[in-house]
């Protein structure tokens, strides 16, 4: 490695606003983070999947409308 060039390596602790502390390496002195993996909502299993918007709905009728569209003028017969 070349001397100088390469910024300071050294102990830093993480610390989440759940108090939750990280003690790694990094560049960066102690850090202060909102959310870790401790209090994450995909971490815990907490998780919910909010559809407020009705967006799936929306999308499944749109395509169920989409494919009755195609299913009836496949049944009819082309004109000569």
């Amino acid at each position: 490695m070349k001397a100088e060039i390469h910024p300071e390596y050294h102990e830093t602790t993480f610390v989440c606003a759940c108090g939750t502390k990280v003690e790694v390496r990094s560049t960066v002195k102690d850090q202060h983070v909102e959310i870790c993996s401790a209090c994450h909502p995909f971490f815990t299993g907490k998780q919910k999947l909010v559809d407020s918007a009705g967006r799936i709905e929306k999308f499944t009728r749109k395509y169920q409308k989409a494919g009755a569209a195609k299913k009836a003028s496949a049944k009819e017969p082309a004109p000569n």
